[in-house]
């Protein structure tokens, strides 16, 4: 009997090659994993809370593995195959992300494992945005760059192939998630040659640079492969010792004793040198280093109070400095809980329950949970945030590749033509978030009462 590779096993290896070679592409990259994981060893030697806490929740193990990576594709059928291609990695579109209010002609989603037990073993995640041509006013450059497009292909006839057989089989053997992995790992590799001519590049270029970007090259290159930290504030103060020039403010949410949703920072696109059609040397810049810290996942209350408290900020802190900024937001941040207790009785964020090894011994005369948890007998984890924030990705990408024409694309919001693209439904996050806890919460009470 064929024994099938599981799917967390491929997503696993593939994340490693992907790191693997994400470094030797861009060796800033792997001095920016040094300088993650010092900080991370740094801030665990400092607050050994931390490290218990993080140790009992099962973040502990997946924290130097995790990654998450950015990729843009120019047509449906591309994101439709790039779907098959991340389910045989356990990974699924969760969310839809509408980064036209910002000037960027993309809408996303990102794929990603859903079961705790496949997060925990390794979380990796690809934000996957589809570039909207209908976007694209100008008529004549629109039709060149659908006509571009359609003529590459970004998968390897064998990718293709091994995805099919796993369809078909219901999962892949040794040897063939091994040849899995390194033909799945062809559409994300750096491709210096493009595949037009200067003036088409420009043309492009002009029109908004994420466009040249998706349309002018083989294939999606991986933009970003982000590493997770414990403290984004002292990698952002040290980068520049480390030889890399940070953007100027830390997206997100403020600091905080309770960190919430997800921080990020990067440094800024690098000029890499490249060939148009023809053989005329140019260069390209699109690929960065980003960072990110992740917090508790908000509840539907959570995330209407923190987008009504991001809204106020934005207004005071255009134009700031990062010191300054993050003071602003500090401010305006205020009226936000910020301990776990405070969270969790108010129904902002989301908590996995477990009955401790007293409440499993216990005599319990109650189901309720804010009774059992000040008697000892159950926890209450704070559930990380797995997913992503449209304005950050937004000022990520701003921050590397332009603005873009002011107005230009902004409110264009289409999930529906999204899926149609990808060929599924996303799925929505706080729905999963949801049902996390409540499974749990249903679990606990059923050890505690048996």
């Amino acid at each position: 009997m064929t024994t099938y590779l599981s799917c967390d096993e491929i997503r696993d290896r593939f994340a490693r090659a992907m790191s693997a070679m994400y470094q030797a592409e861009v060796p800033q990259y792997a001095a920016l994993l040094e300088l993650v994981e010092r900080v991370n060893r740094e801030t665990l030697d400092k607050d050994p809370a931390l490290a218990q806490r993080l140790e009992e929740g099962g973040e502990l193990a997946r924290l130097g593995v995790e990654r998450h990576g950015a990729i843009r594709v120019g047509t449906a059928d591309e994101l439709a195959m790039l779907r098959r291609l991340f389910a045989v990695m356990g990974m699924y579109p969760v969310g839809y992300y509408d980064l036209s209010e910002a000037g960027v002609p993309v809408h996303s989603t990102a794929f990603r494992p859903v079961e705790a037990a496949a997060l925990a073993r390794n979380p990796f995640r690809i934000f996957t945005s589809l570039l909207r041509l209908e976007l694209i006013e100008d008529a004549g450059l629109r039709e060149r760059a659908a006509a571009i497009l359609a003529g590459r292909d970004i998968f390897t006839p064998a990718a293709r192939e091994l995805i099919a057989l796993y369809e078909h089989q219901g999962g892949l053997a040794e040897a063939q998630a091994e040849r899995f992995v390194t033909e799945a790992i062809e559409t994300f590799r750096w491709h210096r040659d493009a595949t037009v001519d200067p003036d088409t590049y420009h043309a492009l270029h002009g029109e908004h640079r994420l466009i040249a970007d998706v349309v002018c090259f083989r294939g999606p290159h991986i933009n970003h492969l982000t590493p997770r930290t414990l403290d984004i504030d002292a990698v952002q103060q040290r980068m520049p010792a480390a030889g890399m020039t940070p953007k100027e403010v830390i997206e997100g949410p403020p600091r905080r004793d309770c960190p919430i949703l997800l921080r990020q920072t990067s440094f800024k696109a690098l000029d890499e040198a490249m060939r148009f059609a023809g053989e005329r040397q140019g260069s390209h810049r699109a690929r960065f280093g980003e960072i990110e810290q992740r917090g508790v996942a908000l509840t539907a209350k959570g995330r209407a109070l923190y987008d009504q408290l991001l809204a106020e900020s934005r207004v005071r802190t255009v134009g700031l400095d990062n010191a300054t900024h993050q003071q602003v937001l500090a401010e305006v941040f205020a009226g936000f809980p910020d301990d776990e207790t405070q969270l969790r009785r108010q129904g902002l964020a989301f908590f996995e329950y477990r009955p401790t090894g007293a409440g499993q011994s216990a005599a319990v005369d109650t189901l309720d949970m804010e009774a059992l948890i000040e008697r000892g007998l159950v926890t209450a984890q704070p559930m990380t945030y797995e997913d992503f924030l449209p304005v950050s990705a937004a000022g990520i990408f701003q921050s590397n590749l332009g603005a873009g024409k002011s107005g230009a694309y902004e409110g264009n919001a289409n999930r529906s033509a999204f899926e149609q693209a990808l060929g599924a439904a996303v799925i929505d996050e706080l729905a999963l978030y949801a049902e996390r806890e409540s499974s749990s919460c249903r679990a606990t009470l059923q050890a505690l009462t048996q």
